[in-house]
């Protein structure tokens, strides 16, 4: 038998037990904090892996948070990280080609327990691999945050890119529920800090997948109804005039880029 693992919560051990491993990896069956957690492990290993087997319910709430998911866009870009959906009954397991772990909680500890019988280890490893042929692949459609960074920074700017990240970093979800920051109020919010044209935005946000222009508009009348935003108009030479976005709200002018999401979700709960 390997070593069982035991640690405070899921990152420490998802970190120790993808410390060593090699070749491919299997991550089957996690909760949605597991997988939340092994996305961010994920990002931080090096030379790490990972194909995870998932229930599909499971995988569509825990993506529905930009954060989460646009760095597990990043991953999948990178060939780090592959899902699939399944609905397979099982305990949570870490299978490699060495070990398989299974995940238990119990208070507030978690516990990895291990072993590393080689015919345990070879049966799983085929059950999983065959599992995965099986599969369908799960359709991630946000695009990589990495992509998102520097697109934002080369057609829109420096100052708002800066801004969006601030924004990002500030904040614990960024989920489309309708209530909270979802990634185009973020971009909305930003742009209009720095006065940029809605059409300048909304096409970046179309173009690099965030959103479609559509979105972007039905967001901004929401966010201006609401007193969080306004708009100015720029004439052209042709055609009708552009719309430029300037923060709606005090509060929200005299706040810093990480004070931004706070003042904005305070407003909106008002």
């Amino acid at each position: 038998m390997t070593s069982n693992l035991l640690e405070s919560n899921i990152e420490s051990l998802l970190s120790a037990a993808l410390a060593d491993a090699e070749g491919t990896m299997y991550v089957v069956s996690p909760s949605a904090d597991t997988f939340e957690a092994a996305v961010d492990v994920i990002a931080d290993a090096e030379d790490v892996s990972v194909r995870l087997l998932g229930d599909e319910r499971m995988l569509k709430d825990v993506l529905d948070d930009f954060l989460v998911a646009s760095t597990a866009a990043d991953l999948i870009d990178a060939g780090r990280l592959e899902l699939r959906g399944y609905d397979e009954p099982s305990n949570t397991l870490i299978v490699t080609d060495e070990t398989v772990t299974a995940i238990v909680g119990a208070g507030n500890l978690v516990a990895g327990l291990a072993t590393d019988d080689g015919d345990f280890v070879e049966s799983a490893g085929q059950q999983y691999e065959a599992a995965w042929e099986d599969a369908e692949p799960f359709n991630l459609r946000t695009p990589p945050i990495t992509r998102v960074r520097d697109s934002l920074n080369e057609e829109i700017g420096a100052d708002v890119a800066g801004d969006f990240d601030g924004v990002l970093a500030s904040l614990e979800t960024a989920r489309g529920d309708g209530d909270g920051l979802d990634e185009v109020t973020i971009s909305l919010l930003v742009a209009a800090k720095n006065q940029e044209l809605l059409y300048d935005i909304s096409k970046w946000g179309e173009d690099v997948g965030i959103a479609s222009k559509a979105t972007f508009s039905r967001t901004k009348t929401r966010l201006e109804e609401l007193g969080l935003i306004d708009t100015e108009k720029v004439p052209i030479d042709v055609g009708r005039p552009r719309l430029r976005l300037v923060l709606g709200d005090d509060r929200l002018r005299e706040a810093d880029t990480d004070e931004l999401a706070n003042v904005a979700q305070s407003l909106l709960a008002s």
